[in-house]
C-alpha cells in the first residue's frame, strides 16, 4: 500500500463542557450533490446548558473538494486561526473533516468495510473511485481497492424474456374464461332442451359439440402464457471470443457444434438442394475449428456422394467469399436468386468483380451437378465394358481361345471415379448393393481445420482473399450399413448412427439437426441458439427449437403451408411453459440430453393441476437404478409404466469404449461459463481452447464400426438413448421423452429467419404430409408415450399440450359427422334444435363473438396475419375430413390388426413447368384422401337444392329451418373452397374422375333420400307434392 500524503491537523477549540471524542460523523447527501453533516460538532460554540435541545438543530454544510471548488485559503493561515482559538469562519468549518488525522474514520464505515460514498465526498481524492477517473498519485487505497477492480466489464446475461404486453394478454385470458363459462351454459342448455322431433339429429350434434368443446380446451389452455425471448450476441462475443486473463489470445472458447443433414432418395430430394444446404452450413458464422458437418445418405446413392464432393470443392471459393463480403444468405442458389440490389451495403471496391466470378463458378457447379447422373452412368458403362472384355479374354485363355457356349456373365456394377466399385447402392441393384443391403460408408471429404487462422493471398483462384480466413469446417459423408432382416428404423435410425459417428470424430457438445431442404438463412443462427445454452440455467435446456420458414409458397398460401398459427402461436405459447415440442428440423440439441441422462436440476409437480412444485430427488432415482443394475438385461418395455423408466440412468450404449469415453467430455464442454455466482454447474473460462486431436485411421475405423447394422443390438438406442423408435413422428416422441425427464426447451425466434426450406404446395403432397403427422400422433396416443403416463416432472399445461398432440386426429370423426349434419337437416326438414329461439341464437352469438375476439388477440400477440389465420382454419377442416380421418383408421388397423403404417417421402422437386415456380400448385394427382371432402361438398350442394325446393313448394314453408341448414352448409362449403379450387387444376381443368365421382355421389344421395323419405300427397310436413 502506498502511503498517503501527510495531512495537517486542525486543533479543535476547547468547549465549556468536555465530551468524549466522536468517531463517526453522520450526514446526508442533498439533491445538488452536497454533503450535509448532521453530527454534533465539537468545534461549534454551543452553550452547555442548551446543548441538549440544540445539538441537532445547528449543522454545517460542506462542499466536496472537487477541482472547481478547492479551498481558497492556505493551510498555514487556517492552522494559525485555529491555534489562536478565535472563532472559525464557514470555510474553516467546512475543512474540519478534511483536516482530520483519523484516517479510519474517513475510509471505513461502522462495519469496517470500505465506504465508497464517504471516500467520494470526504477524502482527498478529487473524484473518488471509479472507472471514469482514477488518481495517478494514489494508486492504492485502504482496503485493497485499485484501478484493476474497475477494468472488467460488468457481467451481462446472454438472453432475456420479453413479456407480452398486459393490455393484450390480460383481455386474452379473460375472454378465454368467459368463453369457457358461455360454453358450459350453452352445452347445459342444449342437453336440457332436446329436439323431440329429431332426437337423432339432436344426439349427433350434442356428441360432436361436447367433443369440440373438449378439444378446444386442450388447445387453448397451453396458450395462457406466451412469451418472447431476445438474445445478446455482443455479450456472447465479449465472454467467449475476447482476450482475457484466461484467454490471452482471444481464441474462441465456445463449445463445438455438429450439424446433421439427412437425406434418403436423390430422386425426390435433388442433390443440388442438398449441396446448397451443405454450402450454407460450411459458410456459417461460427468458429471454424469448432464446427463439423455431416450428411446422412440413407439411400447410399453415389449421386449424392459425388454431389457432396463437388460441393466441398466449390466451398473453397464460396466460403471465403461469404466471409469477405458478409454475404446473406449463404446458400448460393438463394443468394443469386435475390431480387434486391446485391451491391446494397457493400463497401469493398472488388465486390462486383468477385460476385461476377463466383456467380460464373456457381453456374458451372450447377451444370456439373445436373450432369452427374449421365456422367456416372457413362462411367459405369465404360468400366463394365472393360471388365466384360477382360473376362472374355480370360475365358478364351481358359477355353483354348474360344468363348464358352454359355457366354461370359459380368455384373453390371456402379463405379467410382478412381475405378473401384461403389460400396453403396448400384443403378442395377445386386446383393450387397441395394437400398436395403449395402455396407456402411464414411468419407471425410473436408479435413479437420487447423487451430490457427489460415489467411488467404491475393491470387486465390482469381480472387483476392488477403486477410480472409480460408479454412473450411470438417465435413463427412455418412451412409450407415443396411442388411436384410434388420429393422433400420428409418430417419431415427439414421440420426442415431450419425450421433455415434460424430461423437468419435468431432464430439461436438451440441447437435444441429436440419433436413436436406432446410438451409441456414441467418449465418449467426447457431450463435443465437448458443446464447441460451451458455446463459444462466442453460445446463437445464435440452434443445433449442427454431421456427420453420418456407420459400416457394404460392402468394395466397392456399393450403396453409407456412403454418404460422402453429409456429408463431402454439410454439410461442409452449415456450412460456416447459418449452416447445421438437418438430424434426431446425433444432439444436444438447448431446448429453440425447444420451438419455437427467438434467442437473429438475422440479416435480404434484397436485391436481400441478400447482405444488418441489425439487426433484435424484438420489432416490440413482440409488434405485444401482439396485437394479443386476437386472439390466430386462427390456424396458416389460417394466410397468408407473415405474417411470425415463427417470433411471442409461446403461447400454454399445460395446465401443471409444464412444462411451466421449460422453463425459461432451457433458463438460456443454456447460455454461462459470463467470458469475448465479451460474450453476459451470465450467471455468478458457477450458475449451485446446486444439482438436487429429483424425487417424483407427479413429475413422471405429466410427465406421458404430454405424454398422448390428451395433444397436442389446442396447438402449432408440428406446431411451438418441432419437426414439416406434413412430413415424420420431421427432415429437424424442422431445417428449426429454421433457418427461425434467429437461426444458426454448423457442428461438430471430429477427432474421434462422433457417428456410421448402414445403409441398401440391394438394396431394400436402395431404400426404399431414397424413404422416397425424398417423404419428395416433401412434403416440396408443403407446407408452401418451402424456397420461407422464412423470411428475412434466408441468400440468405441458402435459395438456402433449395430450392434445395425441388426441387431435380423433376430432376428425366428429368433424366429418358435423359436416354432414347441415345436409341431413336440409334433407329431413328438421334442425338440431326444436326452433331458432332467442336462447339458442343468444348463446350462438356469444360463442361466436368471444371466439372472434380471442382469435384477434391471438393474432395480436403472435404477430400472424388475419389471412394466415383464415387459411389455417380452412385447411384444418380440409385436413380433418381427409388426412386425419385416414390416420385414425390406419391407427386402429395397426393396434387391432397389427398392420404396419407406411408413408410416402415428401418430394422436394418442382413441377415439370420450369418457367412457373408454382407449377406444382396446379397438378392434380388423384388420391383416396379426396373422397371424403369431395363427398361432403357434393352432399351439401345437393342438400341445399333439395331443401330449397321443399321449402318453396311447401304449403307451409319453414324458412327458419331452411336458413339454419343453409347457413351451416355454406359454412362447410366456405371452408372447403381451397380444396375445390385445387381440384380444378390450372385454368379450370378438372380431372374426369372428379366429374365421375361428383355425379355418382349426387345420384346416390338423391336416390337414397327418395328411398328413405318418398314424396307423398301431404306437403305440410315438408314433403314435395307430385
Amino acid at each position: 500500500m502506498a502511503s498517503s500524503p501527510p495531512k495537517k491537523t486542525l486543533n479543535s477549540q476547547s468547549s465549556s463542557i468536555s465530551r468524549p471524542p466522536q468517531a463517526v460523523k453522520f450526514g446526508r447527501r442533498t439533491s445538488s450533490g452536497r454533503s450535509v453533516s448532521l453530527s454534533r460538532d465539537d468545534d461549534m460554540d454551543v452553550p452547555g446548558d442548551s446543548s441538549s435541545h440544540t445539538d441537532y438543530i445547528n449543522y454545517t454544510v460542506h462542499m466536496p473538494p472537487t477541482p472547481d471548488n478547492q479551498p481558497a485559503g492556505s493551510s498555514g493561515s487556517t492552522s494559525d486561526a485555529a491555534n489562536r482559538g478565535g472563532p472559525r469562519n464557514k470555510m474553516e468549518r467546512r475543512l474540519s473533516v478534511m483536516k482530520s488525522n483519523n484516517k479510519s474514520m474517513l475510509l471505513r464505515s461502522q462495519t469496517g468495510d470500505f465506504d465508497h460514498n464517504r471516500w467520494l465526498f470526504e477524502s482527498k481524492g478529487k473524484y473518488g473511485i471509479g472507472n471514469a477517473f482514477w488518481s495517478e498519485e494514489d494508486d492504492n487505497y485502504d482496503g485493497g481497492v485499485n484501478m484493476s477492480d474497475f477494468l472488467d466489464k460488468p457481467w451481462k446475461p446472454l438472453t432475456r424474456k420479453v413479456q407480452i404486453p398486459a393490455k393484450v394478454l390480460s383481455p386474452y385470458r379473460l375472454l378465454i374464461v368467459c368463453r369457457l363459462v358461455v360454453l358450459f351454459f350453452f352445452l347445459w342448455w342444449r342437453i336440457a332442451n332436446p329436439n323431440e322431433d329429431a332426437m337423432w339429429l339432436w344426439g349427433l350434434s350434442i356428441v360432436c359439440e361436447l367433443w369440440f368443446a373438449f378439444s378446444w380446451i386442450l388447445d387453448i389452455l397451453p396458450k395462457l402464457n406466451p412469451i418472447n425471448r431476445a438474445t445478446d450476441l455482443d455479450a456472447l462475443h465479449d465472454k467467449f471470443e475476447q482476450p482475457s486473463p484466461s484467454n490471452p489470445t482471444g481464441r474462441s472458447d465456445l463449445p463445438g457444434v455438429d450439424v446433421f443433414v439427412s437425406t434418403a432418395d436423390p430422386d425426390k430430394e435433388p442433390p443440388l438442394v442438398t449441396a446448397n444446404t451443405l454450402l450454407s452450413i460450411l459458410a456459417v458464422d461460427y468458429p471454424i475449428e469448432k464446427l463439423s458437418a455431416y450428411i446422412s445418405d440413407d439411400g447410399g446413392a453415389i449421386l449424392t456422394f459425388e454431389a457432396m464432393a463437388e460441393a466441398v470443392r466449390f466451398a473453397e471459393y464460396w466460403v471465403p467469399f461469404c466471409r469477405k463480403h458478409d454475404i446473406e444468405p449463404r446458400n448460393p442458389d438463394s443468394y443469386f436468386s435475390l431480387k434486391k440490389d446485391p451491391t446494397k451495403n457493400k463497401k469493398k471496391h472488388d465486390f462486383v468483380k468477385d460476385r461476377r466470378w463466383v456467380k460464373r463458378e456457381y453456374d458451372e457447379f450447377k451444370v456439373r451437378i445436373n450432369g452427374l447422373p449421365e456422367q456416372i452412368k457413362k462411367r459405369a458403362e465404360q468400366f463394365n465394358m472393360r471388365e466384360e472384355l477382360k473376362e472374355r479374354r480370360i475365358a478364351k485363355e481358359k477355353n483354348g481361345g474360344v468363348l464358352p457356349p454359355d457366354g461370359v456373365e459380368v455384373v453390371k456394377a456402379t463405379w467410382m471415379a478412381d475405378g473401384t466399385h461403389w460400396p453403396g447402392t448400384w443403378f442395377e441393384p445386386k446383393p450387397d448393393h441395394s437400398k436395403g443391403d449395402h455396407a456402411g460408408i464414411l468419407q471425410i471429404m473436408s479435413k479437420v481445420p487447423e487451430l490457427e487462422p489460415v489467411m488467404g493471398g491475393p491470387n486465390e483462384g482469381a480472387l483476392d482473399f488477403t486477410g480472409i480466413d480460408i479454412r473450411v469446417p470438417m465435413f463427412a459423408y455418412v451412409s450407415r450399413e443396411k442388411r436384410p432382416g434388420f429393422d433400420h428404423n428409418k430417419k431415427a435410425g439414421a440420426m442415431n448412427g450419425m450421433v455415434r459417428a460424430s461423437a468419435i470424430l468431432s464430439n461436438g457438445a451440441f447437435i444441429l439437426n436440419l433436413d436436406c431442404d432446410h438451409y441456414i438463412y441467418n449465418s449467426k443462427a447457431i450463435k443465437e441458439g448458443m446464447c441460451f445454452m451458455m446463459d444462466r440455467g442453460g445446463d437445464r435446456i435440452c434443445y433449442i427449437q427454431f421456427p420453420q420458414r418456407f420459400e416457394g409458397i404460392d402468394p395466397s398460401d392456399r393450403y396453409a403451408n407456412h403454418n404460422t398459427v402453429f409456429f408463431d402461436g402454439n410454439m410461442r405459447a409452449l415456450d412460456g411453459l416447459q418449452g416447445p415440442v421438437y418438430v424434426g428440423t431446425g433444432c439444436m440439441f444438447r448431446r448429453y440430453a440425447l444420451y438419455g441422462f437427467n438434467p442437473p436440476r429438475a422440479n416435480e409437480y404434484s397436485g391436481v393441476f400441478g400447482q405444488d412444485k418441489a425439487p426433484a430427488m435424484y438420489g432416490r432415482t440413482q440409488s434405485g437404478a444401482s439396485q437394479n443394475s443386476q437386472a439390466s438385461d430386462i427390456e424396458s418395455d416389460t417394466q410397468p409404466l408407473t415405474d417411470d423408466p425415463d427417470l433411471g440412468l442409461p446403461k447400454k450404449f454399445g460395446n465401443s469404449t471409444v464412444f462411451t469415453d466421449t460422453i463425459p467430455v461432451a457433458e463438460y464442454q456443454g456447460r455454461p461459463l462459470a463467470d458469475h455466482m448465479s451460474v450453476k454447474n459451470g465450467r471455468p473460462p478458457g477450458a475449451l481452447l485446446l486444439p482438436r486431436p487429429p483424425l487417424d485411421a483407427p479413429t475413422v475405423a471405429e466410427a465406421i464400426a458404430v454405424i454398422s447394422c448390428w451395433y444397436e443390438d442389446n442396447t438402449e438406442w432408440g428406446d431411451r438413448i438418441g432419437w426414439i423408435y416406434g413412430s413415424v413422428t420420431e421427432d415429437v416422441v424424442t422431445g417428449y421423452r426429454m421433457h418427461n425427464r425434467g429437461w426444458r426447451s426454448v423457442y428461438c425466434i430471430t429477427k432474421r429467419d434462422a433457417f428456410r426450406g421448402t414445403a409441398p404446395i401440391n394438394l396431394t403432397d400436402r395431404l400426404h404430409q399431414v397424413l404422416r403427422w397425424a398417423t404419428g400422433s395416433v401412434e403416440i396416443f396408443f403407446s407408452k408415450n401418451n402424456a397420461i403416463f407422464a412423470t411428475r416432472r412434466l408441468k400440468f399445461l405441458q402435459r395438456v399440450a402433449y395430450l392434445n398432440v395425441g388426441i387431435y386426429p380423433f376430432t376428425s370423426i366428429f368433424l366429418v359427422v358435423y359436416c354432414f349434419l347441415p345436409a341431413l337437416c336440409l334433407f329431413s326438414g328438421k334442425f338440431i334444435v326444436q326452433s331458432l329461439d332467442i336462447h339458442f341464437l343468444s348463446y350462438l352469438l356469444c360463442i361466436t363473438i368471444t371466439l372472434t375476439l380471442i382469435s384477434l388477440l391471438e393474432v395480436k400477440w403472435s404477430g400472424i396475419g388475419l389471412e394466415e389465420w383464415w387459411r389455417n382454419e380452412q385447411f384444418w377442416l380440409i385436413g380433418g375430413t381427409s388426412a386425419h380421418l385416414a390416420a385414425v383408421v390406419q391407427g386402429f388397423l395397426k393396434v387391432i390388426a397389427g398392420i404396419e403404417i407406411s408413408f410416402t417421402l415428401t418430394s422436394k422437386s418442382a413441377g415439370e413447368d420450369e418457367d412457373d415456380v408454382f407449377a406444382d400448385l396446379y397438378i392434380v394427382k388423384w388420391t383416396g384422401l379426396f373422397i371424403m371432402p369431395l363427398t361432403i361438398i357434393v352432399v351439401n350442394l345437393v342438400a341445399i337444392v333439395i331443401g330449397a325446393s321443399r321449402t318453396i313448394y311447401s304449403v307451409i314453408p319453414q324458412w327458419n329451418k331452411l336458413l339454419g341448414g343453409t347457413f351451416f352448409s355454406m359454412w362447410v362449403l366456405t371452408h372447403m373452397y381451397p380444396f375445390a379450387k385445387g381440384l380444378m387444376g390450372r385454368r379450370g381443368k378438372v380431372p374426369t374422375i372428379v366429374y365421375v365421382w361428383s355425379g355418382l355421389v349426387s345420384i346416390t344421395v338423391s336416390l337414397l333420400w327418395i328411398t328413405i323419405s318418398p314424396p307423398d300427397d301431404v306437403t305440410g310436413g315438408g314433403g314435395i307434392s307430385v
